[in-house]
């Protein structure tokens, strides 16, 4: 894809930036590493931006379809969670952890203290396909039930043994008498691209990845 600028097209890279909690201080790094977009601000009903430059387009959407963006390859490149990537199984290169947003997939009960010798669980969660692919490798067979919020309440009213969840303080787990019985990942914002645009716009990629961790180091 190009946009014209002064007679001259250009040759754009395409970003897919999660919306959310995390936007903000992606926006900010971004800055830093010298990309800016000028008509983006906290309150945009707009969906699409050109950098400063006109090199980069950014997409602002979903967390959850960040991977899906760039699977498929409608943007080359995309910043979204750990915890999205690896729920949605996405086939991409993961390039670069950005530090941001940090927390932790946890499994957590109000009943069990411990995971050994488990032969079933019950498991609520967002993230289902996680959660799957963490018990099947520990050989505990799991009903799953896909919840998108106050996960927390599953285990209190009986309709799950555990819950597999992002925590960041553990605050909310603690108010709602649950323990965290195993930590399984660490989450954080992370760079990730297509693998045929890497092959493609190799050199676009690497500068921005290279801006991205001048800004991370300074």
């Amino acid at each position: 894809m190009a946009k014209s600028k002064g007679g001259k097209t250009l040759t754009l890279t395409t970003l897919a930036l999660a919306k959310g909690r995390t936007a903000k201080a992606t926006i900010q790094l971004l800055s830093k590493a010298n990309i800016n977009f000028p008509d983006f601000h906290e309150k945009t009903r707009k969906l699409i931006f050109y950098d400063a430059t006109n090199k980069i387009k950014m997409l602002f959407v979903k967390a959850v379809d960040v991977p899906t963006y760039v699977t498929t390859g409608a943007a080359d490149i995309g910043i979204v969670g750990k915890d999205n990537i690896l729920e949605s199984k996405a086939d991409v290169y993961e390039m670069l952890d950005l530090n941001i947003g940090k927390c932790q997939f946890v499994i957590a009960s109000k009943t069990l203290s411990s995971l050994r010798d488990m032969r079933h669980l019950t498991v609520a969660s967002k993230y289902t396909n996680v959660a799957e692919q963490y018990f099947a490798q520990k050989n505990i067979s799991i009903q799953t039930i896909k919840l998108n919020g106050s996960v927390e309440l599953a285990p209190l009213i009986g309709m799950a043994d555990v819950i597999l969840d992002i925590v960041e303080t553990g605050t909310t787990l603690k108010e709602n008498g649950l323990k965290p019985l195993k930590i399984i990942e660490d989450i954080s914002t992370r760079l990730i691209v297509n693998q045929a645009s890497f092959a493609t716009k190799t050199r676009q990629i690497q500068t921005i990845i290279e801006q991205l961790q001048i800004a991370l180091e300074d």
